[in-house]
């Protein structure tokens, strides 16, 4: 291999990962935009009460937020969202979408 080809695989190299990071670049600016739109679509739709119990949820369930974030959405998108949402009906939206849980008794003998 002489250093002309060398020089010129190493040039193919560099080119092929900077392309590559402006690709990453581009899809954490797309995550960002999307992640944006939502929050501004949930301050519409949720109360303060209900955007708080939301973000406490997140803090500790972020995969059943993300859920329920997608639902409230698709409702917003959907029209079927008349009034805000009060902190008493997202109790009640977090009670249904919550899997159900099982109960365990240990009995000792």
């Amino acid at each position: 291999m002489g250093d002309d080809e060398l020089s010129e695989l190493r040039k193919r190299r560099m080119a092929q990962v900077q392309q590559q990071a402006g690709d990453q670049q581009e899809e954490l600016e797309r995550q960002q935009k999307q992640k944006s739109q939502i929050q501004m679509l949930l301050m519409q739709v949720l109360e303060p009460d209900a955007r708080e119990r939301l973000n406490t949820i997140k803090l500790t369930k972020a995969e059943f937020a993300a859920s329920v974030e997608q639902q409230l959405v698709a409702l917003a998108q959907s029209g079927r969202l008349k009034n805000k949402i009060t902190d008493a009906q997202l109790k009640e939206l977090l009670r249904q979408l919550a899997p159900a849980r099982r109960d365990y008794s240990i009995t000792r003998r």
